[in-house]
């Protein structure tokens, strides 16, 4: 669809493997074996798999059909907002009421949410994608021992560490394999990843703190905090009011799969944020950045080479044999003393 050269064949078969793959993982790997055994943690790691690996190639196309970025997730949060208030105003879900003390306590979460878009976008800036995925991967060490500091996680076991690490140097190693991997742009990356470990652990913190009627609620909150600075944004740039001008009906409908795949998606990361510690659910985060790399390799013209499909194959191993950190015991906890964050 963007390059022209789009393989229907392999389009079938590519997008269904977040599909097949995160219906394996949740049956099967020693991670899902620490959460509950329901179908609602199946169903809501499965959507958070599928929605995240299927929402960069939506909005990829989006961006391609109406060339004002800002503008697409101005829709995608505001109309995410929209969507729930109005599947509430028709019986369907319900929602939260907005309050004062609720929205001073998400107030945060649009703040980091924002920061860590706009870090991502100027870490791209000046380091590529490879550069840029060997930092997200290494991201679950820092977050692990956040876990154990803050939410009253034990560390992981040795074996979950050999994961972790094992995550990082597959990541290196597909990095490498790409001719077009440059070290730089590491002041942006640094920047990027400690308000994304922040974004991780503060979002953990506001599921286990802030007691909201359903999870349709936390999902309204933070998009709705979150789009109303974006309106300055696109309302500021003369090229994107000039690309809203002239869009056409292919460029709305591509924005409007993009909200529905936008709310689909927050639904189901603020569900999936429930079920996981912030640690193991940035590993899961880690596998659908892997799945986009496997559809844009199947139907895109950009081939990773031999190496680079095993040390994909290799992340997606060191993924599946990794398990979550229990809870501290609760009589540990009471003789330690006082955590800084509530479990």
């Amino acid at each position: 669809l963007i390059s022209g050269r789009y393989d229907t064949n392999q389009s079938t078969y590519w997008h269904l493997l977040p599909t097949y793959l995160s219906s394996f993982i949740s049956s099967h790997s020693p991670l899902a074996t620490t959460m509950s055994s329901s179908s609602g943690s199946a169903f809501a790691i499965g959507g958070y798999m599928l929605c995240s690996a299927t929402l960069l190639i939506s909005n990829k196309y989006a961006v391609h059909k109406l060339p004002a970025p800002s503008f697409v997730l101005f829709s995608q949060l505001a109309g995410t907002a929209i969507v729930v208030k109005t599947a509430q105003a028709l019986g369907y879900i319900k929602c939260d009421a907005l309050e004062k003390s609720k929205v001073v306590k998400f107030f945060p979460v649009a703040l980091i949410f924002l920061s860590t878009i706009f870090l991502n976008m100027k870490s791209l800036q000046y380091a590529n994608v490879e550069t840029f995925m060997v930092f997200r991967f290494s991201t679950p060490l820092c977050i692990s021992v956040a876990d154990f500091l803050f939410l009253g996680r034990q560390l992981p076991s040795p074996r979950s560490w050999a994961c972790l690490f094992a995550l990082v140097v597959g990541a290196m190693g597909y990095a490498r394999s790409d001719s077009s991997f440059e070290v730089k742009g590491y002041t942006f990356c640094a920047l990027w990843y400690g308000v994304f470990c922040l974004d991780q652990i503060y979002l953990k913190h506001v599921v286990n703190t802030v007691k909201m009627d359903s999870n349709w609620g936390r999902v309204y909150y933070s998009n709705l905090l979150a789009s109303a600075p974006l309106i300055f944004t696109f309302a500021g740039d003369s090229s994107e009011l000039e690309a809203l001008r002239s869009m056409d009906m292919s460029a709305a409908i591509a924005v409007g799969v993009s909200v529905v795949l936008g709310a689909a998606m927050s639904y189901f990361a603020w569900s999936a944020r429930s079920l996981l510690s912030a640690t193991s659910f940035t590993v899961v985060g880690n596998v659908c950045k892997l799945l986009t790399i496997a559809i844009n390799v199947a139907i895109w013209d950009k081939h990773a080479s031999p190496v680079g499909i095993v040390c994909l194959l290799f992340c997606l191993g060191s993924a599946y044999f990794y398990k979550q950190a229990p809870l501290r015991a609760e009589a540990k906890n009471e003789n330690d003393g006082k955590e800084l964050l509530p479990k």
